[in-house]
C-alpha cells in the first residue's frame, strides 16, 4: 500500500518498468486523469453546495445524507483517477492491454440514483 502511494505521489523516485510509451499516449492518459479529477471536484462542490444552500427537506437528514454522499463520491472518484492513471501508464510501458474498468458505469448509475433522490425530494418540498 505504501509503495503504491509513493508511486502515485512521486513516480520519479520509483523504478520505472518497461519502455517509455509514445508521449502522445502518456499525455492522453494524463488528460483522462484530469477529466476524472474535474468530475471529483464537481461532486465535492455539489456536496458543499447541498450542505450550505439546500433548505432543510421534509425527510429528516436527507439534505445531510445527499451532501455527505456527494462528498464521499467525489473523494472516491479522485482516488480512482490516480489509481487508473498509474495502472494505465504501467500497462502502456509493459505493452499490455489497457486495464478495463467498471467504475464509469457504476458512477453513472450512482449519479442517476442520486438524481432520482433529488427529484423525489424536490417533489416532496414543492407546495401542493
Amino acid at each position: 500500500m505504501l509503495g503504491a502511494l509513493r508511486q502515485w505521489i512521486d513516480p520519479e523516485k520509483t523504478p520505472t518498468v518497461g519502455r517509455t510509451p509514445d508521449y502522445r499516449f502518456s499525455l492522453a492518459n494524463e488528460r483522462t486523469f484530469l477529466a476524472w479529477i474535474r468530475t471529483g471536484l464537481a461532486l465535492i462542490a455539489g456536496g458543499l453546495g447541498t450542505a450550505q444552500f439546500l433548505p432543510p427537506l421534509p425527510i429528516a437528514y436527507l439534505r445531510e445524507i445527499i451532501a455527505v454522499s456527494l462528498l464521499v463520491l467525489g473523494g472516491l472518484v479522485a482516488l480512482r483517477a490516480v489509481d487508473h492513471w498509474a495502472r494505465t501508464e504501467r500497462a502502456m510501458r509493459l505493452g499490455q492491454e489497457l486495464p478495463g474498468s467498471k467504475f464509469p458505469a457504476v458512477l453513472a448509475v450512482v449519479v442517476a440514483l442520486g438524481a432520482i433522490l433529488l427529484i423525489i425530494a424536490v417533489l416532496l418540498q414543492s407546495p401542493r
